[in-house]
This record gives C-alpha cells, sequence and structure tokens, in this order.
C-alpha cells in the first residue's frame, strides 16, 4: 500500500492525462489490499515453551541471513569482498561501482568496506541486490552525501542521497547525508525499503525529511538521525534503539516535528517505535529551544502509528508533545502513544487530549511495540550479530 501511495504522489505537480489512469489503477488495487488486510489476523501473545520457541526460531531464520554475520560484526574487523578508497588503494573509487559488482539475488553476505572519506555521490541498491553489507570507518570517517531535493525537482522518493531496497541489507559505521539545506524543504538523506534491513552505528544528517523508513521491517541501533521538518517518516515497521534523535535549527518560524508516520489503514502492521533513545536539541538549536517549537510527530496518515518509549525526552520538546497535520485530520484514527519516558519534556501533564493519544501505564500494552512483537526481531536479528533488547527490559 505504501508503494502504490508513493507512485501517486510522484505524480504531484503534473499536468495530463497520465495521473489520472495511473490513479484509477492503483486505487483499485489499494482497495482489494485494503480488503484483504482485514483478514489477517495479528499474532498474539507466543505461548509456547522456550524449546519449541528456539526450535521454531531455529527453523525461521530467514535463507538469506548466515551464522557467520554475528562473527562478522563482533570482531573489530571484517573481511571485505571488495573495499572502496577515495585513493586508489581499493577495488573501486567509489560506492555504487561496487554495488553494481554484487552478485544478484545472493544468499551469502557480502561484504564492501568502504574507506574513510567523503563520497559525493547517491547511491542506489535494486532490490536484486540481497544480502549486502556495508562496513564504514566509523560516523566520523566515512560519508556518502548528497543534495538532491524537492525545489531542485526531485521527487521526494529519488531526493534520498542513500536508497536502498535488496533484501537483508547491514550497514555499520557510515554518515548518509543531505546537505541540500533547510530552505530546499524535502531532501532524503537515507531511504529504506530493505526487508529485514540493520543500521547500526549510522549516522543520518539532513533537514526536512532525513530519514525515509519507507517499507518493510527495519532496525536502528545506536544511530544518530539529524533534522527538521518529519525527518523520521515512512510507512515501515520500524524500531529505533539506543539512538540520539536530534532536532536542528530550521527556517524561521519553522514548527519541526521528529516523525510523520504514514499508515494509511488501519489492518496495516506498520508503526514507529522509539525505545532507550535521546530525543533532544542538536547543538545549533540549544540557543533557540525557547523560539523553535518542537514536536513528537504528526499524522502523515489516516492511522499514523508511534510509541515512544523508555526514553529521554529533553527540554526542546513542548508539553503538548504532539502536533496537528492539518486541523482535525486523523486525531481520532492515529495510535500515538508514551510509556515510560523521562527528562525535562516527558511530563504527560500538558499533552493533547486526541482520542488517539494514549499515555500509557500497561506494560501489556507497550510490549505490542517491542523488537519481538513489532518487526518480529527474534527471528531475524541473533543472525545478524547486533546487540537488541527483546522486550521491555533495559
Amino acid at each position: 500500500m505504501a508503494n502504490q501511495e508513493t507512485c501517486i504522489e510522484g505524480f504531484e505537480g503534473t499536468n495530463g492525462i497520465a495521473k489520472t489512469v495511473v490513479a484509477g489503477g492503483l486505487n483499485q488495487v489499494t482497495s482489494l489490499v485494503s480488503d484483504l488486510l482485514t483478514m489477517v489476523q495479528p499474532p498474539g501473545p507466543d505461548s509456547r515453551s522456550n524449546v519449541e520457541r528456539k526450535v521454531a526460531e531455529k527453523n525461521r531464520f530467514p535463507s538469506w541471513f548466515e551464522r557467520e554475520d554475528q562473527i562478522l560484526l563482533q570482531a573489530n574487523g571484517v573481511t571485505a569482498d571488495v573495499v572502496v578508497a577515495l585513493d586508489g588503494t581499493g577495488t573501486f573509487t567509489n560506492t555504487m561501482d561496487a554495488v553494481a559488482a554484487a552478485p544478484d539475488y545472493s544468499m551469502k553476505r557480502y561484504v564492501i568496506y568502504i574507506k574513510k572519506g567523503l563520497y559525493k555521490e547517491n547511491v542506489e541498491i535494486k532490490k536484486k541486490k540481497w544480502n549486502l553489507m556495508m562496513v564504514g570507518d566509523g560516523i566520523n570517517g566515512t560519508i556518502i552525501s548528497g543534495n538532491r531535493s524537492f525545489v531542485d525537482g526531485w521527487t521526494t522518493f529519488r531526493s534520498a542521497t542513500f536508497a536502498v531496497s535488496g533484501r537483508g541489507f547491514i550497514a555499520r559505521d557510515i554518515t548518509f547525508e543531505n546537505t541540500a539545506g533547510p530552505q530546499k524543504h524535502q531532501a532524503v538523506a537515507l531511504r529504506s525499503d530493505s526487508d529485514l534491513s540493520v543500521f547500526f552505528r549510522c549516522a543520518i544528517k539532513g533537514y526536512q525529511d532525513s530519514l525515509y523508513t519507507h517499507t518493510m521491517r527495519q532496525f536502528f541501533r545506536e544511530c544518530k538521525i539529524t533534522g527538521t521538518v518529519d525527518f523520521i517518516f515512512g510507512d515501515a515497521s520500524v524500531v529505533f534503539q539506543n539512538c540520539q534523535i536530534l532536532a536542528k535549527q530550521g527556517l524561521p518560524n519553522q514548527k519541526n516535528t521528529i516523525t510523520a508516520q504514514g499508515r494509511k489503514d488501519p489492518n496495516q502492521p506498520t508503526g514507529f517505535s522509539i525505545q532507550f533513545c535521546n530525543i533532544s536539541a542538536d547543538a545549533d538549536l540549544l540557543p533557540f529551544v525557547n523560539s523553535t517549537p518542537i514536536y513528537l510527530g504528526r499524522p502523515w496518515k489516516l492511522y499514523s502509528r508511534t510509541i515512544i518509549m523508555q526514553s529521554y525526552i529533553g527540554n526542546a520538546v513542548r508539553p503538548q508533545g504532539w502536533l496537528e497535520w492539518n486541523q482535525d485530520f486523523a486525531l481520532d484514527t492515529l495510535y500515538y502513544a508514551e510509556f515510560m519516558n523521562f527528562g525535562p519534556g516527558a511530563g504527560l501533564g500538558g499533552r493533547v487530549q486526541w482520542p488517539g493519544y494514549h499515555a500509557l501505564n500497561n506494560s501489556a500494552q507497550a510490549g505490542n511495540f517491542t523488537v519481538a512483537r513489532l518487526i518480529e526481531g527474534d527471528l531475524w536479528l541473533p543472525s545478524t550479530g547486533v546487540k537488541y533488547t527483546a522486550g521491555l527490559g533495559a
């Protein structure tokens, strides 16, 4: 459903019959998919014994994940299949050439090591590039940088500096940035519609629409995400753990929102879960926190769903917490929740009174948005070797 919505959005600003024809066909497909979704029942609490669960997990790991990945990520170094280096000491001098050389539909992990440097290029990893892993020299060392933007004629989808669709993607110790600036409006640094993708110790830097978690199941751990308006958006099922989420200084008189989740049907299993994170102002915004309103999110689509739990919320976030998109749009149908947060911006006394907002005090409700439940992480994250917390435990 998200792909169809993105396709329609790509026609915005165009004239002619093409948009009408395409929209008619896509609306018909969307209606059929929506009907099918009503027949899908979400899994209930896992009542199996530990032995039964371990047997099931062993048999259900995705075939494109290899046990060796755990060794790859936990070791100090990795064995790279190819090396990218600006100075010519590697196999390639740019990232896209390394991606093109990777095998299609690989059932084994293919490792691309990107040496320290500023790589000014736009990278797109197509759906046929399975199982890629990219390792850099740290977020201050390996930087992939672009500047495409909506103002300069790119759709939001195509503005991404780094875009990945191939399933089973892992990135570690890399910065993805879009330097277009706040005046260029939508300008994506990282877009992912890679199922079962992991971003570990990465930085995603931009202004409006920095991180486009477009579709599928994704996990971000120990990442630094910065931006201004809707800087984490999309319709993926995604969990952020132990991340720094930092609002930046944007345009004058601009209201900054951290999330804009795009669920458009109540039966979609998608949503954002932000757990054990630090939500604060970035250094450039600190002198202006009193004059620049920051909110946790606003409803991009009718059934927008986001939960913030067990996280630090700084004083940059306004007491009401959440912002309307357009008057009373989606306020009855969205699902926004907070659970056991702390910090000067975490007080619930001044929060919005929308029907769709929930101040949770029940761990069973919050449990639906954990790694184990929202993205079924126990079935695939162990094989990646990335640290994670399955439930609500610290």
